[in-house]
């Protein structure tokens, strides 16, 4: 009888085309994939991949093996997940990917409640702002946005992503407010070059009647991460266009102020990232109805819109 680990080290190795990337979404070492693989292909007496320098594709005989188990297999683990959950213990290892300070803001303080009531299950968490491969670099979840969905993943939204106009206020003294967009340009511009592009980010606003302007900052200082540019605007260095997040902290404590209050730009939405749920393990399927719980609890969505109509929210 094959073992399951020799099973799922095949499928996610022809999956995400290598052992390394297999290893991560199933928390082994490379050398262990490899050696699952070598021992069902022993016990097959048939060679499943083709081994190169660069990437593992399968063989004729690995791509009808593949196509005869996986949805199998993908039952078995949904199976044994859902036996774990029913009993009320999901346990295991929950890798999770989440931008910097929007974790550390509002997902990192998640924990405690949530490791409280599963003690079960250990996190392993990736600070990064980019957009990960769940199923390539085996992560159970990912909070962000813009994320390109591959088969089996599916998202949810959490909250909108918009994108406001902020400064300290030592920087506003003695400065002409713009009344819209454009007159931005006057000012000094703290800006974000993309690391995937090299480009910098430009933006339209709108405001409450649906009119949009572009922004044209002057690129006074250039960025390569958006916590940097919070920081940079709170030492007084500029304009800064930042999402709504990263500033409400500052724009409560009145260390930042919002510019052209009636205006902002719309980068899509924060959204919660996993598998498809006949896919998905009980430690994550706890995980994500706690952050939409939580989310759902605390108004997050009313609180990171950056229409003016919310703007009370400030103080909630």
């Amino acid at each position: 009888m094959e073992t399951l680990a020799n099973l799922e080290s095949f499928v996610r190795s022809a999956e995400a085309g290598g052992f390394s990337a297999a290893a991560r979404r199933l928390s082994l070492t490379p050398a262990a994939v490899s050696r699952n693989v070598a021992m069902l292909e022993r016990n097959l007496g048939q060679r499943l991949f083709h081994r190169s320098t660069r990437k593992l594709t399968l063989t004729e005989a690995g791509e009808q093996f593949l196509h005869a188990i996986s949805g199998h297999l993908d039952g078995v683990q949904a199976a044994i997940s859902g036996m774990a959950t029913s009993q009320g213990v999901p346990a295991g290892v929950l890798r999770v990917s989440v931008a910097l300070s929007f974790g550390l803001d509002y997902i990192l303080p998640l924990l405690p409640a949530f490791l409280s009531r599963y003690p079960g299950i250990r996190p392993d968490w990736q600070f990064d702002n980019r957009q990960v491969d769940l199923v390539g670099e085996g992560f159970d979840a990912a909070i962000g946005g813009g994320f390109e969905l591959a088969p089996g993943v599916v998202s949810r939204e959490l909250a909108p992503a918009h994108i406001i106009a902020v400064a300290s206020p030592s920087y506003m003294q003695g400065r002409a407010r713009a009344t819209n967009p454009t007159g931005l340009a006057d000012l000094d511009g703290i800006v974000m070059r993309s690391v995937r592009t090299g480009r910098v980010r430009q933006w339209t606003m709108r405001d409450a009647a649906g009119i949009e302007l572009p922004v044209a900052l002057a690129e006074k200082l250039v960025v390569s991460d958006p916590a940097a540019m919070c920081r940079a605007a709170l030492l007084g260095l500029g304009v800064a266009l930042i999402a709504v997040p990263d500033g409400l902290p500052h724009l409560r404590s009145g260390a930042l102020v919002r510019l052209l209050p009636q205006w902002y730009a719309d980068a899509g939405s924060i959204s919660l990232y996993y598998l498809d749920r006949k896919l998905m393990a009980g430690k994550t399927r706890v995980f994500v109805d706690h952050v939409v719980e939580v989310f759902r609890r605390e108004k997050l969505a009313r609180k990171f819109a950056g229409s003016a109509i919310v703007r009370a929210t400030l103080k909630d």
